[in-house]
Formats: structure tokens, C-alpha cells, sequence
């Protein structure tokens, strides 16, 4: 009996040493969760029980449980790493086309395939909740996952319908002689222009140019006011000069041929009409075709332009349009939310990196490659979202490391030497008994 109950703490001591030296061998693995043996003592039953004088008959492994406590979030250099600091598991599928084949991993080490997925070292396809357009705003389709493709061609062009300039016209400016009518080829007929570059459905810029012209105050139908007309014209950048009117179709009109728009301040240089600075213009018509659909600008956006004593200025000008662009780069925020990033200046979401969590983390499968599967003692796995429910925060460009210590671990190294050492003298000492025994005469 006490052979065996030696050779159990010589098979226990070996389990620790192996769980101890698999931990240190992964001390450099990202992702990584250290493991524990944990032990259970073994007596001898009968069907009256155990005697209080009985001898135990050893140690045997209850279990070799993980630790999944927090590592330490590492920085790096690539915008595709990811770590989560706090609960939760990435989602991974086998591949981007077997997707209901699900492991989960704490390693976010991820980069993208031949395909355009976003992929681990093993090929397991990262899932994402599917964004429902391409805004943040309006959500993500929480109830389905799916692999995340990043489009690394072009980033769509954006057709150009809102146009927002917020200028200052310049009080002192001289009034355009009624006799003269407008024309902009002649700088005579106007006090100031400006342009900027919009775009069609394909992507190809037009330039749109809008001309000002300063009114008699005497003829304002209220005292203290000025007024002033404003003409919009587009041209093709290959023709600058070729200019064709675009009439204004909404908002204060100004009464001219082409029809313009018409800007009311009051004395102390506020826009007051149209009070929202609004006006929609009528369709310009590419010439010659190209395929692309006709401009549409709804609105042009006059909010905040003011006329006081200083020279014509354009304070802000902004529009909505964008040419076709390439990839430039992945951004992913602590909500997990990925953005693509393309050189025309646009973004498209592509998806919500999607978590999981479990009600008993130990009981999940060891799978290997530093990921788990779920099993009957795990319970069902909880989906979620980084930063909610019991979920933690995703971090881009970081990775996190094994949560071993070394210096606990080579304690432990020691002490499981020592265990082993004992348990084999205890063998000695029965040898040596068994042999002082048989010599006996």
C-alpha cells in the first residue's frame, strides 16, 4: 500500500511539473491563460465507511483548471491587433465559408487574407455584427454574425447634394450698376466668386462656382437692410471657362435671368432671409455624357454667412461628395466598431466586432492554438458587444499577453521538484523496509 500511494504523489507531482512547465513555455504567448493543478486526496472505501484510523491511499488530479484572469495589454504598431480588457471572448468561425463552426480566443493577433477577411494565424475567420448601412448611427443587426470583408480596391464615389458656405461679404463694396446685367465673364457685373469642386455618381468632379452682387440698399423693400444676388454656375475642369447656369429652384429667388438666389441682412450684418440660409438648385446635365447620373444639389447652405466691413472672405466651405478612392486604412474603436478608410477622404463601416462570454469560463474546451470551444459544462454562450452588458473594451493595436508569472511559476517549479523528490525518498524508505524484512531469518 504505501507503494502506491507513492507512486500516486510521483504521478501528481509530474502533472504539476508538466502545468508548470507548459506555463512557462507560453509565457510569450498572446492570449494565453495559465493552468493550475488541483488536487484531491484518495481513500480506500468499504461499505462501513472509512475508519478514523484508516491510512490515505493517496493523491490523485481533480482537475488542471485555467486562470483567466486579465494579461497585460501590450502596444503595438498594427491597427488589426486587438485585445479586450475585461470579459468576453472574439468569435472566430473555422473559415470565412464554414461559419457555423465557432471557436472563441482571447488573441487578437489578425490580419487580412489573399480574400480581404480579417483572419488569425490559423486562417479562423474574426465575426462581426453586420452594420445595417454604412453609418454608425444606425445600428448593427446584433442577432447575426458574420466575417468581415475589407474592400481593399476602392472606396465608392459619393454624388454630391449638399453644398454649405459660410462667407463674408464685404459692406464697402461697391453697388453693381442696375444698367449692367450680370454676366460671368465679366467682373464688372459682380463683387466677388467663389468655387469649389463637387462631384457626380461616378466620382468625377465639376466645379461649381457662385458669383455675388451687391444690390442698391435704396431699392430694399425694408429700411436698414442690404441685399444681395447670387448666381451659381458649373463648369468641367477640363473647361473651366465653359460655363453653364444652374437656376436656383428653391428658397428666396431673386427674380433675374438666370434665376438666382437672393441674400437679405439686416443693419447689423445677420442674414435674415432666407433665416436658414437655404436654397435648392436645378439639375446640371454633364455635357459631354459620361454615364453618370445628372448633379442633384438639394441644397446650398448660406447658415452663418454675415455682410460686415471687411474684405470678402470664405470662412467655411464644405460638400458632401467624394471621388472614387483606394484603401488606406483600418480603424477599429473601443466599441470594436471597424471603419475602412479610403484616400478620398471617406470611411465605410464595416461591421462590430462581436464578443461572447460564458457563465463558467473553466468549463469550456481546450482546443488549442489559444482558443476554446464551448462543452456541456461551459452553459450557453452569452453574445454581446464590447463596453455593455458585463462585456469589456476592445483596444486596437494592442495585444494581450500570457497571464503568466514567471517568477510565481519557478516557485512553483521548485516546490513541485521537492514534491516529486519527497514522494520518490518515501519509495526508498519502503524498499528499504521491505528489504530489512526479508533478511530477516
Amino acid at each position: 500500500m504505501p507503494f502506491t500511494t507513492a507512486l500516486s504523489g510521483l504521478n501528481a507531482a509530474s502533472n504539476n511539473l508538466a502545468v508548470t512547465g507548459n506555463n512557462i513555455a507560453n509565457a510569450n504567448t498572446v492570449g494565453f491563460k495559465k493552468s493550475r493543478s488541483e488536487f484531491a486526496d484518495v481513500y480506500a472505501a468499504s461499505l462501513g465507511g472509512v475508519s478514523s484510523i484508516t491510512p490515505g491511499a493517496g493523491v490523485k488530479v481533480a482537475n488542471v483548471a485555467q486562470q483567466f484572469n486579465q494579461g497585460n495589454l501590450q502596444f503595438t504598431d498594427n491597427n488589426l491587433d486587438l485585445a479586450i480588457s475585461g470579459e468576453g471572448f472574439f468569435t472566430l468561425a473555422k473559415s470565412p465559408t464554414e461559419t457555423n463552426d465557432l471557436s472563441y480566443t482571447r488573441s487578437g493577433e489578425f490580419k487580412l487574407n489573399k480574400e480581404g477577411y480579417l483572419v488569425n494565424n490559423q486562417g479562423k475567420a474574426l465575426l462581426v455584427y453586420r452594420p445595417n448601412t454604412t453609418k454608425v448611427e444606425d445600428g448593427f443587426s446584433t442577432g447575426v454574425t458574420t466575417p468581415v470583408q475589407i474592400n481593399t480596391l476602392t472606396g465608392l464615389p459619393s454624388a454630391t447634394d449638399t453644398v454649405n458656405m459660410q462667407l463674408n461679404l464685404d459692406a464697402q463694396d461697391d453697388i453693381t450698376p442696375s444698367t449692367l446685367p450680370f454676366d460671368p465673364e465679366d467682373s464688372n457685373t459682380y463683387n466677388s466668386q467663389t468655387s469649389t469642386t463637387v462631384y457626380d455618381t461616378l466620382g468625377s468632379p465639376h466645379i461649381l462656382t457662385t458669383y455675388f452682387v451687391k444690390l442698391d440698399p435704396v431699392t430694399a423693400p425694408n429700411p436698414g437692410t442690404s441685399e444681395w444676388l447670387v448666381y451659381h454656375y458649373m463648369s468641367e475642369p477640363a473647361t473651366p471657362n465653359t460655363r453653364t447656369a444652374v437656376p436656383v429652384t428653391s428658397g428666396t429667388l431673386g427674380g433675374t435671368t438666370p434665376e438666382s438666389a437672393k441674400l437679405t441682412f439686416d443693419s447689423g450684418g445677420k442674414l435674415t432671409d432666407p433665416i436658414d440660409g437655404k436654397f435648392g438648385l436645378s439639375s446640371y446635365v454633364i455635357t459631354p455624357p459620361t454615364g453618370a447620373a445628372d448633379v442633384e444639389i438639394d441644397t446650398i447652405n448660406f447658415f452663418g454667412t454675415t455682410q460686415v466691413q471687411q474684405k470678402f472672405s470664405v470662412n467655411g466651405m464644405t460638400q458632401n461628395g467624394l471621388p472614387a478612392g483606394r484603401l488606406t486604412g483600418i480603424d477599429i474603436d473601443d466599441e470594436g466598431v471597424i471603419f475602412a478608410r479610403f484616400s478620398n477622404g471617406g470611411s465605410q463601416t464595416m461591421g462590430k466586432v462581436a464578443l461572447t462570454r460564458f457563465a463558467n469560463n473553466n468549463g469550456l474546451a481546450k482546443l488549442g492554438d489559444t482558443s476554446w470551444g464551448q462543452s456541456a459544462n461551459s452553459g450557453e454562450p452569452i453574445p454581446g458587444q464590447a463596453g455593455a452588458n458585463n462585456f469589456g473594451a476592445i483596444q486596437a493595436g494592442a495585444l494581450e499577453s500570457s497571464n503568466v508569472d514567471l517568477s510565481a511559476q519557478l516557485v512553483n517549479l521548485i516546490v513541485a521538484q521537492q514534491h516529486y523528490q519527497a514522494n520518490a525518498q518515501t519509495i526508498t524508505t519502503e524498499n528499504s523496509i521491505m528489504q530489512t524484512i526479508l533478511q530477516i531469518r
